[in-house]
């Protein structure tokens, strides 16, 4: 009886918990953010501003269209793509938020045909 009544107050005060998203902090600003490439942690830049984010990352400079669907999800598309693969738009996910960064998910914007769908995450530091 008393394991019971543990794993229901446990239950209980765990679905009350209700994670922070202020995603309108994170709309614009310049960012930073690593990511790991053949297992050497990098680190990349991105400045973004309500219609444009431009992306600085091993000496390379990209931009991209932003287009928000609410105040925690945008699609990303790139302006100039190189390669077919850069033409697919950018599904991003504000997941969570705190006083200076915020958690992200990502995947392609339309699913492949015959083609699970990949997520990836990320974590984004405001440093503007």
């Amino acid at each position: 009886m008393k394991a019971l009544f543990s794993i229901l107050l446990l239950l209980l005060m765990t679905s009350c918990y209700e994670v922070e998203r202020n995603c309108s902090d994170f709309k614009t600003g310049t960012f930073e953010f690593n990511y790991t490439i053949d297992g050497i942690e990098k680190t990349g830049r991105f400045i973004r501003t309500e219609t444009l984010n431009i992306d600085y990352y091993e000496g390379r400079v990209d931009s991209s269209s932003v287009r928000w669907i609410n105040d925690c999800e945008f699609i990303l598309k790139k302006l100039h793509p190189k390669r077919m693969a850069e033409q697919d738009a950018i599904h991003m996910k504000i997941l969570s938020t705190t006083s200076n960064s915020y958690t992200f998910e990502y995947k392609l914007a339309v699913k492949k045909t015959n083609k699970p769908i990949h997520v990836e995450k990320g974590i984004a530091k405001k440093i503007n």
